[in-house]
């Protein structure tokens, strides 16, 4: 039998945000672009994505959790992958 005292205890009590979610049961296409996705159907796909996460109890948790993790795809939290990225400044310093 395998010794599994190294191993880290349960974590289910870290994901436990992810079912009071509104995107709960809905399918992954709204939140995640298909291949070769641009232009307008890309912005209905995420103002949809968005619209979910407006009324979503747990949107502070899902964006924290995405930016913890550097999620490179998808909507979470409100949020798009660009939005997501961290400020270089330039953005600042334009204004």
């Amino acid at each position: 039998m395998s010794k599994t005292s190294h191993l880290p205890g349960r974590a289910e009590h870290q994901w436990a945000w992810q079912r009071a979610a509104a995107c709960r049961g809905l399918g992954t296409e709204v939140f995640f672009h298909p291949e070769g996705e641009r232009g307008e159907s890309r912005v209905k796909r995420e103002r949809a994505a968005k619209a979910v996460c407006d009324r979503c109890p747990v949107r502070v948790q899902c964006l924290q959790h995405a930016v913890s993790v550097a999620e490179p795809y998808g909507v979470w939290g409100g949020r798009t992958v660009s939005e997501r990225a961290p400020s270089t400044g330039t953005e600042a310093a334009a204004a």
